[in-house]
């Protein structure tokens, strides 16, 4: 023990006589190197190498040697470590450590702020910061460090998290010493996320603006490498780091797909930072090929004890509070490299607490070493300074008690570049025991203390008739002591001991008290006993047990993803969409995927029959206009032209209305950009196939689309915006075919430029859209109302050469339909809406029987979650109102909408050689009666009455189950936290739907309807 005091000593002394070579020395030199030898060890190299019986020398920062029966040179100080263990120190490779905190920008309304406000030859705009790095502003600090350190890290990897682009990481050590001597590596990694966190530009707004601005950041640096005609700091800085590690937070795994589909696209390889919620798509994340930091934030338990507050509880929060501990193990098994780390975690305590959680779920602790020390340091570049014990290498490491991963286990030391810093004294006393609790108010309460110094466990009991029993928590840090318990109600609410060790004998705890009023007072602990042998119980084992992932992973999901089957569907009524009309006592044959006849006594081969006697069987429903399953906002609003985004992008497969609408018979959703703007974003045709990717919900072979739009959404001037008015560009209808006249002028000279051989023109994402506009490779729906305005673009569109293929909404459309039959310009509108905004004043319910008559191709739209759920019934009001015949009725919701989506040779009908997307009824579709009994996308059985009720049932039992085990889990005093909190809300798109980060601005004009 004199042998550790003096090493202490002899450490102190260093700390101030390590001088840098280019300082100056104020006072007398001390060069002395530090000169240590650790025998008798356990020493953890790697993991994948133990020496017993170990010897590792230090000289000054640096280890020296590591091995058994290692020879010890003279002048060296000797520490006996007999039964203690040598594990090197620990790497977390995603902290904020040394830096100053990224100053909040408070919310002022949609103030116009186009391009960059910081002064210099830097880029446009401020999300895109690759001039920043941390090495210019990173500074240590001992306060900040000493959780770090207490938790066993000895090196972190320090990020600006703030921007897009946010410029370069460095890597240091958590020393106490100079800047210039902590610092590994002064450029570690070039640093990424969606998030454009303070920059005052206000574009993006939006996930897909955020994407589109990160691809054209990449084509702009391409572009800048090769020109001479301008100096930009950022775009100089973003090519120079591309050889850097490549690091990119993106937050859930469906934003790890979106990242990984730019990395693919630029031929990049980045490094996820995670939300940890890979276990919900580990095939996906395994198929990216890339390496992950994944954090180890485990949600707590809700409190579930009053049933009506349970029900705030989705499914998926409690789907995820079970298998999100699961998420290491299953990364490990998957083959998947990962780093972990301790960000995001509200407490540093629960790190050790978290990651034994994920070693009792089945991750290794060879592999937890390995994502502790190798792998980060591997990502970040510095495996040849830390991440193992061997010679040449920094002196970082851990002196611990037992086995690192035990819960038992203490760590003693953790050395910091050769420098001794002490977690808890090798002599720690033991402070378990029986204790007799002293002071106002807290007489006759008795504690007991079980465990040791690596972990303590605390019961309180007050004494008497009255006696009751409660657990609490009981912290060591060194001598200081931290107790809290509550009583219930002796007295009500939790009493706060915080205090430390005044004497040892007999043993004394001593300190000042918070009681549940608030009042103050002092108190003392003092040690009447040990605890007896028969209460030493093994803790109770975790129930490890765990339901399937399901797919997608909220309510409804699929343990297994459906598959297309081989059907013949029998004696129906069948709705052909074709020259056949209805035919009546039909069957309908399908296999892989298509439709492989319709006709009458077909034969069934080895075909699934299902005897649709009574029933009826159309093409699934189509449905031209909806904002479901997007994510990020659904309007970029910040600037009139917006053609470089792209709903594809930003797909939400989880998005529970995919469900909801198969069953109500949509099998089909055309995927739109808001109406924030002249020129909004690309549009995307999806199948609502449940359970999917993303990417695997996009209709292949579909057309290209883009969003137009017309009428006060766009000109925004009499928006009642929180904060002050909006002065984008336009503010009049007049200005709004200036937009369009603009943008499509700038569009030709781009086609020009593009056209001349030798001209290095820069690739421009938002001209490329226009481009394909004008070469008719992308197609035109066009929100639109009023009369006027809808002239006013089909005349732009003559003179500037191009087509309008849909006007979508327009409830004027009778007025101009012989305009829209002459152009062959489509018409999707609502059934009958009407009186929600001015704009729709002289709505009339005959607009899509006129439409129809006049000869343009015309269709019923949602533009509403809800109704797309009922859409057969709107088109059944053209039979009311407009007596249309059923069979071109259904048309407007089947037919129509994939004529004029240009995918009528896949969808629409049946008929043989089309996708099997079809739906079985009740009863005459156009029934306010009729069930969507069976709904088949691509000959996949997503929706069936019949199993959806099975599939309540088996919910209903799941939910119950995770919360029998929550509360098994609070009795054994789990932390929990209340019903409702966090878990991801989902917003309801409309056109008008603008969102600014979290901010979100809509107007229900006086919750009359949903303005569209």
């Amino acid at each position: 023990m004199k042998k550790l005091i003096l090493c202490g000593f002899a450490v102190l002394l260093l700390n101030y006589s390590k001088a840098q070579q280019t300082f100056p020395v104020n006072g007398v030199q001390d060069i002395r190197p530090g000169l240590y030898a650790f025998t008798n060890a356990t020493i953890v190299v790697n993991s994948q190498q133990t020496i017993q019986n170990g010897t590792l020398l230090i000289k000054d920062r640096v280890i020296e040697s590591v091995g058994a029966g290692t020879a010890i040179p003279k002048g060296y100080v000797v520490v006996d470590l007999k039964g203690k263990y040598i594990y090197p120190s620990l790497i977390d490779a995603y902290t904020t450590y040394g830096l100053p905190d990224a100053p909040r920008q408070a919310f002022t309304g949609r103030t116009i702020t186009p391009l960059s406000t910081k002064p210099g030859a830097y880029g446009w705009n401020e999300a895109i910061r690759p001039e920043m790095n941390v090495k210019s502003i990173f500074h240590s600090d001992g306060s900040k460090a000493e959780a770090f350190k207490k938790n066993g890290f000895g090196a972190v990897q320090s990020l600006i998290h703030d921007g897009i682009a946010r410029g370069t990481s460095v890597v240091a050590t958590l020393g106490d010493e100079r800047d210039n001597l902590v610092v590994l590596k002064d450029e570690a990694a070039a640093n990424y996320s969606f998030s454009k966190g303070t920059a005052a530009t206000n574009y993006p707004s939006s996930l897909m603006g955020s994407i589109a601005l990160i691809r054209q950041t990449y084509l702009d640096a391409q572009w800048y490498n090769s020109q001479k005609e301008e100096y930009n700091i950022s775009l100089a800085e973003f090519n120079r780091q591309q050889n850097l590690p490549q690091i990119f937070e993106a937050g859930d795994q469906l934003m790890v797909l979106r990242a990984d589909k730019i990395a693919k696209e630029f031929g990049k390889k980045y490094v996820y930072k995670t939300d940890g919620d890979e276990y919900r798509r580990m095939d996906a994340m395994k198929a990216t090929g890339s390496s992950f930091i994944i954090p180890l934030t485990f949600p707590d338990a809700f409190d579930v004890e009053d049933p009506l507050q349970a029900r705030k509880i989705s499914y998926e929060q409690l789907k995820d509070w079970e298998l999100a501990p699961n998420n290491p193990a299953l990364m490990e098994k998957a083959g998947i490299r990962f780093a972990i780390t301790s960000f995001g975690l509200n407490n540093p305590r629960d790190f050790w607490t978290n990651l034994r959680t994920a070693i009792e779920h089945g991750l290794t602790e060879a592999q937890a070493l390995r994502s502790l020390t190798e792998i980060p340091a591997e990502m970040l570049g510095v495996s040849d300074k830390v991440g193992t014990l061997a010679k040449g290498k920094m002196a970082n490491f851990l002196i611990t008690s037992d086995d690192l991963f035990k819960k038992e286990n203490v760590i003693y030391e953790n050395w910091v570049e050769g420098r001794q810093y002490i977690v808890s004294r090798v002599s720690a006393i033991n402070l378990a025991g029986n204790y007799k609790l002293s002071g106002d108010g807290l007489a006759g309460i008795e504690l007991k203390v079980t465990g040791n110094p690596g972990s303590y466990d605390l019961s309180a009991q007050r004494t008497g008739a009255d006696s009751v029993r409660a657990r609490g928590t009981f912290i060591r840090n060194g001598d200081m002591v931290t107790l809290y318990f509550d009583l219930k109600n002796k007295p009500s609410g939790t009493i706060r001991l915080n205090g430390y060790i005044s004497n040892t004998s007999p043993l004394t705890l001593t300190g000042g008290a918070t009681l549940p009023d608030g009042s103050s007072t002092n108190w003392s602990a003092v040690y009447s006993g040990p605890v007896p042998a028969a209460e030493h119980r093994e803790q109770p084992k975790p129930d490890l047990s765990y339901g399937p992932v399901v797919y997608p992973f909220a309510a409804f999901g699929n343990a297994e993803i459906p598959k297309a089957e081989t059907v013949l569907f029998k004696n129906a009524t069948v709705w052909t969409n074709e020259k056949e009309g209805i035919i009546k006592n039909a069957d309908v044959l399908i296999e892989n995927g298509k439709i492989k006849a319709v006709g009458k006594n077909l034969s069934a081969g080895n075909a699934k029959v299902i005897d649709a006697t009574g029933k009826h069987i159309t093409a699934g429903i189509v449905d031209e206009h909806s904002h479901i399953a997007a994510t990020g906002g659904i309007n970029e609003g910040t600037q009139s032209v917006t053609s470089e985004v792209r709903i594809g992008d930003v797909l939400d497969s989880e998005d529970i209305n995919l469900y909801r609408q198969l069953a109500g018979g949509v099998t089909t959703s055309h995927i739109l950009h808001g109406s924030a703007n002249p020129v909004g974003g690309q549009t995307m045709l999806i199948k609502h196939r449940w359970g999917v990717l993303p990417e695997q919900l996009k209709l292949d072979g579909a057309a290209g689309f883009i969003k137009f739009a017309l009428g006060e959404n766009v000109k925004q001037s009499n928006f009642n915006i929180p904060g002050g008015p909006n002065t984008r560009f336009p503010q009049s209808r007049m200005g709004v075919e200036q937009v369009y006249v603009d943008a499509f002028t700038r569009a030709k000279e781009y086609k020009a430029a593009l056209a001349v051989k030798g001209n290095h023109v820069r690739r421009d994402l938002e001209l490329d859209a226009l481009v394909e506009i004008l070469e008719d490779k992308r197609h035109i729906t066009c929100h639109s109302y009023v009369q006027s305005e809808i002239n006013m673009l089909i005349h732009v569109a003559d003179s500037m050469g191009f087509k309008v293929n849909t006007f979508t909404h327009i409830l004027e459309g009778y007025k101009v339909a012989d305009k829209m039959k002459t152009h062959g310009i489509a018409g999707s509108t609502f059934s009958d809406w009407w009186a929600y905004k001015n704009e729709v004043s002289e709505a009339i319910p005959y607009n899509g029987k006129i439409m129809h008559d006049m000869g343009v191709v015309t269709a019923f739209n949602s533009d509403d979650e809800e109704m797309a759920r009922r859409l057969n019934q709107e088109a059944g009001k053209a039979v009311t109102y407009g007596h249309m015949s059923e069979e071109e009725a259904l048309k407007l919701v089947t037919l129509n909408p994939a004529k004029m989506l240009h995918v009528d040779d896949k969808i629409g009908s049946l008929k043989a050689g089309k996708d099997a997307d079809l739906v079985v009824w009740s009863t005459d579709p156009l029934s306010i009666y009729a069930v969507a009994e069976k709904t088949y996308v691509d000959g996949v059985p997503y929706w069936d009455y019949d199993k959806d009720a099975a599939k309540q049932k088996e919910l209903q039992a799941d939910e119950a189950r995770i919360i029998q085990k929550m509360l098994a889990a609070k009795n054994k005093g789990a932390t929990t936290q209340p019903a409702g909190v966090g878990g991801r809300k989902r917003p309801v798109y409309d056109c008008d739907t603008i969102e600014d980060g979290a901010y979100v601005v809509a107007d229900d004009y006086n919750g009359m309807l949903k303005s569209k």
